[in-house]
């Protein structure tokens, strides 16, 4: 075929426009072009195409065997006509001969629009993929579509998502054109083009959410420890700072509480605790069982275990409402943590030592910490342990 600018113009409009690049059309017309050719002439030889990608020349070349009779005009070429072209040519030989394509019919360039508009679709979903396949375990803004019985679909620009029920915020309300924010689990290809599981529970938005909201974790002075979230309720959060001239606690609450308050307002009033992280294990459980105030932390590194020692008064308020504040330290930890109040520990060590006197805090012993900031939540094991496996450390 000749020159044809326009095809490579209105190549270069579709690339602007659909984000996908010359060269994946030009190889979706050429594609188009084989198979309409096989579908004219009934052929199943070889066949390449060509679109020149300046100048929008097509050429088209089949295969053809060499024979001495022709029968079939599109696989088979005659000797004489093949020593034309070389004359070294014998027969069974197979060369390639540029094909006339003045003859295609209605049903061949119907055969190539639906390649090209395949082959378009393909690379658009293609695109669409690897661009949001750097976007796995990160925050997008979506906009709320429709609530179906699998889940909540939202646009994330140019393409869809789910947030399926079992990531959905209990309680949650969403109605179309919300903008909220999730977090990216997993994309996966489908015959449907890209699918997009997004979440609202994911601990890993909750810390997203901080990293977006507080330069000092950007700049990597602060630094996010651990999170442990119960979603819709309640959310622990430990931070640590590289810089001892930064309050990491304070970077993350922000001036009048504007930092965290963003974040809470995004999780539709979900509680926060942000908590120091500290390198020994015990000062950092005591912070974990905030707001509860904490006397005495017994370690058992062999099992990852802690007992930890509350005033009677705080014993509620260490397990917190159904568990909740053990089970959120738990997490956060990663320790299996039992909690007893102050007389109970007195009982169990007079039962297993006949004494009180090993206790401290207690009538005959030294007067124990009191602790009072705010720690972060975790989960919860409360099978009994024996006290003379543990290591104790004062709070």
């Amino acid at each position: 075929m000749k020159n044809n600018a326009e095809l490579i113009s209105a190549l270069n409009v579709i690339s602007k426009q659909r984000g996908i690049s010359v060269d994946i059309l030009a190889d979706a017309i050429e594609s188009a072009l084989v198979s309409a050719y096989k579908k004219n002439y009934n052929v199943s030889c070889n066949v390449r195409a060509n679109l020149d990608r300046e100048t929008g020349a097509i050429e088209i070349w089949a295969s053809k065997t060499v024979v001495e009779q022709v029968e079939n005009p599109f696989t088979e070429i005659s000797i004489e006509k093949a020593k034309q072209i070389n004359p070294l040519y014998e027969i069974g030989d197979v060369l390639e001969e540029e094909a006339d394509t003045k003859n295609f019919g209605r049903i061949a360039a119907q055969t190539a629009k639906q390649v090209v508009m395949q082959r378009i679709r393909e690379a658009e979903q293609g695109a669409i993929f690897e661009e949001y396949s750097d976007k796995e375990y990160e925050v997008l803004t979506a906009i709320v579509q429709r609530v179906e019985k699998n889940g909540v679909y939202v646009e994330l620009g140019k393409t869809d998502g789910i947030i399926p029920f079992n990531e959905v915020i209990v309680g949650e309300n969403y109605a179309p054109n919300d903008h909220i924010k999730v977090y990216v689990l997993k994309i996966q290809r489908d015959t449907k083009g890209p699918q997009i599981i997004v979440s609202r529970t994911h601990p890993g938005l909750v810390k997203r959410l901080f990293e977006l909201e507080v330069p000092e974790i950007q700049s990597g002075v602060v630094q996010i420890k651990s999170v442990a979230r119960e979603a819709g309720q309640r959310t622990k959060i430990a931070v640590a700072s590289f810089d001892p001239q930064v309050d990491a606690v304070g970077a993350c609450v922000g001036q009048r509480g504007t930092r965290v308050e963003n974040i809470v307002n995004e999780l539709h009033n979900e509680k926060m605790d942000i908590i120091e992280w500290d390198p020994d294990i015990a000062v950092y459980i005591a912070k974990a069982l905030g707001p509860a105030k904490v006397l005495m932390v017994y370690i058992n590194e062999a099992e990852k275990a802690a007992k930890v020692i509350v005033p009677d008064n705080q014993l509620s308020l260490a397990i917190g409402k159904e568990g909740q504040n053990a089970r959120l330290a738990a997490k956060l930890t990663g320790w299996k943590i039992d909690i007893k109040s102050h007389s109970q520990a007195e009982a169990d060590m007079e039962l297993e030592m006949g004494s009180v006197d090993g206790i401290p805090g207690g009538e005959n012993g030294n007067d124990m910490f009191n602790n009072d900031e705010t720690f972060g939540e975790q989960g919860f094991n409360d099978a009994p342990m024996n006290f003379d496996d543990f290591g104790g450390q004062n709070i």
